[in-house]
């Protein structure tokens, strides 16, 4: 509406000024609703955002039940997921540590091949898909034996035979299985004889070394480590396995864990991961190398279990308890000697101190290198370029022996027979530890000259540990050739270094001088049991481990004191070696007093390592008794946790020993007896339970006369099971004896049997054998000496007496 002329009448321009209002009254009213509107869906968004947030958050706070058991799925559950891995992995080591025997797995020659070995000619034959071997059974027959499974695919291939399968073996489980020593080279494409360790005889069927005894056992000695979710299922009563595995080789979940809550996690419809769980798998990755080193540790140490269950994501010392650098394992300096695997090795490294896991260097699925050749040290030791990979730092020319990072740094041995594997404590070598202590170098190990021995002997020299064999057997002429580079490697070395030449102290100097009696050798291995910041654990576990075997009671008290100290180390092995040690209290005349202060804080350890070794040294020193009441009651509890530990191998009969020998410590006589006649049971050839259990009943006899206790016919007829027990043992010590011809404790065992049969002159015999061997084992010494003079007084009663006499009964 256009604005009246002035001119108009009053009343237009009260026409205008109405429309006017009402423009401006419709102007706002339209203003308001669309702020009201604006409004409304601000207020809608924001409630939608609320509603997403509090739906996002929500999802984020849902979780399993935290009662929520991961169980084994099974390859095929990752696979979709994770194709590139599952690629890597198929076809690798692990894909094929352990398979069916089939046309596709068997890579042995089954075509009615003949092999002979010791004068016994086995076949290997097919009956259809059916692979057979005709050989040496374990009643010493000829007999056909059906192949179940077969071992690995190189070097070598190995077989395996089941036996005891009944009509009580469920079909998922396997009985009695047995590793044929028979195995197939698979480099060379022929068959050979896999002999035991330092064994060239032929074996006895009823030996434990024989393919059908119980070193050759696969459900005990292998399984563990050739395939998931093992379980041994054995019945020590009815001495039968039902052994069961969720996948037959080393899957995926033997590495990361069970996955049922990983896939179950994976599949739900959610923007997260569990918040309690994570990825519902062991966390293997992370700032620490332990979590992974530690998942592989199970298979790739030497170590005795001490609970049932490991799970990748455990901590290795709760389950098991690793071996140390003892004189039959590792040489002096912690090189390799025997099969002892990476762990022991790779824990003594500066890579490991620095941080570094094994799958820096091996893809962790196809178990390859990362690289070829010395990039895979040379992808990290690149500092300055070219400052490694090169002649002036290794001293040879590319491309030959010596010239590779792991020539020097990881040399090999040869195991099985054909397996050549690397010392991986990663060392520089150190040939003047060579001339003083005797370890082995790297540099030695490439220069030896067969042609300076004796030519008959060159085919034995095969490889530096050959070398190192018939030295240590006292070959001199070996020794001397040793001797002799060794020298010449030491000098090479200060003319290349000079002053810069590393000669940095190592704990070998201490284990050399101590396992060799030399004088402040004691003192040296306790001052190295106290080096936490420069000598790695497990060679200050040793260290303690070697002074609480020491024979005189001045060795024992140095280890206790070293232990003392030890007893709040940060590792686990040093700890439970400080509670062994402690032993060496009992010098002192308060010393079972001390034991009980000093180890029973140790039974609420966190780890189950140091618990369980605390409360042996408790029981086997009879100091439980000076507990306190709540430390008693956590010893009983301890005490199952080591009866459950010995249950894992309750197919063993050191595990029923073990366990016998504990509780008669403690007073549990009716349970030891029972252990006692388990072990025979389930190892009927072995030597320990017999003499032990023999004992034990004479105490009770002995108690039962002083008591004035039992009847003239119980105590006979307990005389004469003492009586069978001991005549069942001896034979089996003359055996280990004649096996062991150096070891000092079974000589003595075998003399002190022997006296107690009446045999004098045999028990004479071994006794002073014994001696010979332990010159400072004052028990070695005193029974010779007892023995000379009961046989010295029973002469001179025999020469006294008018009708002259037999000899005196034991």
């Amino acid at each position: 509406m256009n604005p009246p002329d002035l001119h108009f009448a009053p009343l237009a321009r009260l026409a205008y000024q109405v429309e006017r209002s009402q423009q401006r009254r419709r102007a706002r009213s339209l203003r308001r609703l669309r702020r009201r509107g604006v409004a409304h869906w601000i207020w809608i968004a924001a409630a939608s955002l609320l509603l997403v947030a509090a739906g996002v958050f929500a999802d984020y706070w849902r979780t399993l039940p935290p009662e929520t058991v991961a169980t084994y799925v099974g390859r095929s559950a990752c696979i979709d997921c994770h194709q590139e891995e599952a690629a890597a992995y198929d076809g690798s080591h692990h894909d094929l540590a352990m398979d069916l025997a089939t046309e596709a797995t068997v890579l042995g020659d089954f075509n009615d091949a003949t092999f002979e070995h010791h004068g016994i000619v086995s076949r290997m034959f097919r009956d259809g898909e059916r692979f057979l071997i005709h050989t040496e059974g374990p009643d010493g027959e000829m007999s056909d034996f059906e192949i179940k499974y077969v071992f690995g695919v190189e070097p070598l291939q190995q077989y395996m035979v089941e036996f005891d399968r009944d009509a009580a073996t469920p079909e998922n489980a396997d009985a009695r299985v047995q590793v044929l020593r028979i195995s197939w080279d698979t480099e060379r494409g022929e068959w050979f004889y896999l002999a035991p360790p330092d064994v060239d005889e032929k074996l006895a069927p009823e030996d434990d070394l024989h393919w059908t005894g119980i070193a050759q056992r696969w459900n005990t000695m292998c399984a563990d480590c050739h395939s998931t979710n093992l379980v041994a299922g054995f019945d020590p009563k009815a001495n039968r396995y039902h052994t069961t595995f969720s996948e037959i080789d080393v899957s995926c979940e033997a590495c990361h864990g069970p996955g049922s809550t990983h896939v179950t996690l994976a599949r739900r419809k959610s923007l997260f991961w569990d918040r309690h769980l994570g990825y519902g798998l062991a966390t293997l990755k992370g700032e620490s190398n332990e979590p992974q080193i530690q998942a592989c540790a199970p298979c790739h140490s030497r170590r005795g279990p001490i609970a049932p269950g490991f799970q990748p994501g455990n901590q290795f010392c709760d389950f098991y308890d690793p071996s140390r650098l003892s004189e039959t394992l590792y040489h002096d300096d912690g090189q390799i000697l025997d099969e002892v695997y990476e762990f022991g090795s790779f824990t003594q490294s500066k890579m490991y101190h620095k941080g570094i896991r094994c799958s820096d260097c091996h893809d962790p699925h196809s178990l390859k290198l990362k690289a070829p050749g010395n990039q895979v040290c040379t992808s990290c030791h690149q500092h300055p370029a070219g400052k490694y990979d090169t002649p002036s730092h290794h001293k040879h020319a590319p491309g030959t022996p010596g010239s590779a990072c792991v020539d020097c740094h990881m040399p090999e041995t040869t195991y099985m027979a054909l397996d050549r594997r690397r010392d991986h404590s990663l060392r520089i070598p150190r040939p003047d530890l060579s001339v003083s202590t005797g370890t082995p170098n790297a540099c030695t190990g490439c220069h030896l000259d067969p042609n300076n021995v004796d030519a008959e002997k060159r085919p034995e020299l095969r490889e530096y540990a050959d070398w190192q064999r018939l030295a240590a057997a006292g070959d001199e002429s070996v020794q001397a050739e040793i001797d002799r580079v060794d020298r010449w490697a030491d000098e090479a070395c200060d003319r290349w270094y000079g002053e810069e030449r590393r000669r940095d102290p190592h704990f070998a100097e201490a284990f050399a001088a101590f396992r060799r009696g030399a004088s402040g050798g004691v003192d040296a291995l306790a001052q190295l049991a106290r080096e936490a910041a420069s000598v790695p654990a497990i060679a200050r576990a040793t260290a303690l481990d070697e002074l609480a075997q020491g024979a005189d009671p001045r060795t024992a008290a140095a280890g206790a004191s070293a232990a003392r100290d030890a007893l709040d180390d940060p590792h686990p092995i040093v700890r439970a070696a400080a509670a062994r040690a402690l032993a060496g209290e009992l010098v002192r005349p308060d010393g079972a007093e001390r034991l009980a202060d000093r180890l029973g804080p140790l039974l609420d350890d966190s780890s189950r390592l140091v618990r369980v070794h605390a409360a042996r040294t408790l029981a086997t020193t009879r100091s439980y008794v000076g507990l306190d009441a709540g430390e008693r009651v956590r010893f009983g509890q301890v005490m199952d946790e080591i009866e459950a530990g010995l249950g894992v191998i309750s197919d063993r009969s050191g595990a029923h020993l073990d366990w016998a020998l504990l509780c008669e410590a403690t007073g549990r006589i009716a349970e030891a007896v029972e252990s006692y006649k388990t072990a025979i049971r389930v190892e009927p050839n072995t030597v320990g339970p017999r003499s032990n259990l023999a004992g034990l009943l004479e105490n009770l006899v002995e108690g039962q006369l002083a008591a004035g206790e039992g009847t003239p016919e119980s105590i006979a007829a307990t005389r004469k099971a003492i009586a069978e027990l001991r005549r069942q043992e001896l034979p089996l010590l003359a055996r280990d004896a004649r096996l062991a011809p150096t070891s000092a404790p079974l000589q003595y065992r075998l003399g002190w049997a022997y006296y107690l049969d009446g045999q004098m002159d045999k028990a004479m015999e071994h006794l002073q054998r014994a001696a010979s061997l332990e010159p400072e084992n004052e028990d070695f010494q005193t029974a010779v000496r007892l023995l000379r003079e009961k046989l010295e007084g029973s002469a001179e009663t025999r020469e006294a007496s008018p009708g002259g006499g037999s000899a005196a009964s034991p």
